[in-house]
């Protein structure tokens, strides 16, 4: 096999995921939440590919895999959005610390 080895697609996939996980922790805005779920998604895939690539390479399970989960992330992000708009016109905020009051 040519090219790069499993290690910098390991390490794409963390950086990936380490920055969605610090978007989390850090965005107050729904929207910037809902962007660094998908990022961390995203790195956790990288991974799977990687790992798919260099040690099965003839197996397509990976492959729809692949497919499935991004169709889930889509539907995900297109339910969180509209979530979001909906807190929105009725609070006048995208806020997180807005969607506190939602569960009463």
């Amino acid at each position: 096999m040519n090219g790069p080895g499993l290690i910098p697609y390991l390490i794409l996939g963390a950086v990936l995921f380490g920055t969605g996980v610090a978007g989390v922790l850090s965005q107050r805005s729904a929207l910037m939440v809902l962007m660094s779920i998908e990022v961390m998604m995203n790195g956790a895939l990288v991974n799977l590919v990687a790992f798919w690539r260099f040690v099965a390479p003839g197996n397509y399970d990976a492959q729809v895999f692949f497919i499935i989960i991004v169709t889930i992330m889509a539907i995900e992000m297109a339910a969180g959005l509209e979530l979001m708009l909906l807190m929105y016109r009725q609070r006048g905020s995208a806020n997180i610390d807005a969607a506190s009051e939602l569960k009463r």
